[in-house]
């Protein structure tokens, strides 16, 4: 039973907002949520990430927020976040059986995760390696926010369209000397609304309860990519303090994050194969590609497609006849 997909895509993209969060959970919400989320190239490979439907079209989830309880479900798998018992049900909705999962054995995979990271790191082929060794390296982190002026209805919500994008630079250097990374975010942003933050202060508490403070250590994907890329962890803050200034909601987020290979390491690169029978063939296999400076790491869109302001207790609640699964 696996949902590596949505996970990711809500963690990830629960970062570009950070708000103070209250005592209590105060409101109920129901929304209806489409998430995708897919790694390329090399974060692909290791987190197994490639494809299948739910990569490639998305997953569409309901979230339903009452009290101290979150579920998020779709036709396949569901998730019960449970604040007061400091567990989290996992569903699997075809055999009708969940499994329970304590707040501290989350905190063990992430250890895991972190660790399985950082071993796949050491054995990865070389080329792979300077990507890596530009998120270790002393960064500077830039900023910009612009307002497209774009206009656009969303969940029968206006929204303004805004891009953010966060730089990472090797310090004293610029972006194509040293090397780095860019995180785009293409946010449209509808007027706040309460019951949107119903649950994204859910998910900071949860995340906070399980994690600790560092919220760049949420969850075994992005713990994964935390020790993998130091600089995508200041990156994220900054993104998140950032999104503090912007007046309203986002309903929709589409987010890329790209490394950017230094000029040594381009200098370093060898190109395909050009002369003769051999090079030829080397070319159709590697599909004529030239060495590029940027790589994709990742792509993830969360959309808001409904938004309700009530809640009932089935809707957080384990349906009838599913049994535990030890």
């Amino acid at each position: 039973m696996t949902r590596k997909m949505p996970s990711s895509a809500i963690v990830l993209c629960g970062l570009l907002v950070t708000i103070a969060l209250p005592l209590t959970i105060s409101a109920d919400v129901k929304t209806r949520q489409k998430v995708t989320v897919k790694f390329e190239g090399m974060m692909g490979r290791i987190m197994g990430m490639g494809g299948g439907a739910a990569a490639k079209d998305g997953l569409t989830s309901t979230l339903a927020v009452k009290g101290v309880r979150k579920a998020s479900t779709n036709d396949r798998t569901g998730q019960i976040v449970d604040l007061s018992e400091e567990k989290v049900y996992d569903i699997d909705i075809r055999k009708k059986e969940y499994r329970v999962t304590t707040f501290a054995e989350l905190r063990e995979r992430m250890k895991k995760a972190q660790a399985d990271a950082e071993k796949a790191a050491k054995d990865m082929p070389a080329e792979d390696k300077d990507e890596l060794q530009q998120g270790g390296k002393e960064v500077e982190i830039k900023v910009d926010v612009k307002e497209t002026g774009e206009k656009k209805s969303i969940a029968g919500h206006a929204a303004r369209q805004v891009i953010v994008t966060v730089t990472a630079v090797e310090k004293g250097k610029t972006l194509d000397e040293g090397g780095g990374m860019v995180l785009t975010n293409d946010i449209w942003i509808g007027p706040r609304i309460a019951a949107l933050n119903e649950v994204t202060q859910f998910d900071m508490k949860y995340f906070k309860a399980v994690y600790g403070d560092s919220l760049a250590s949420m969850g075994d994907q992005l713990a994964s990519l935390g020790a993998m890329y130091p600089s995508l962890q200041k990156m994220m803050a900054e993104m998140a303090d950032k999104m503090k200034a912007l007046d309203g909601t986002p309903l929709l987020t589409i987010q890329k994050t790209e490394t950017v290979k230094s000029a040594a390491a381009m200098a370093q690169t060898p190109a395909p194969p050009s002369g003769g029978l051999g090079g030829a063939l080397a070319r159709r296999m590697m599909g004529n590609k030239k060495p590029e400076q940027r790589s994709l790491l990742y792509t993830s869109t969360i959309e808001t497609l409904s938004i309700e302001t009530t809640a009932a207790d089935a809707d957080v609640s384990i349906p009838s006849g599913f049994k535990e699964k030890k």
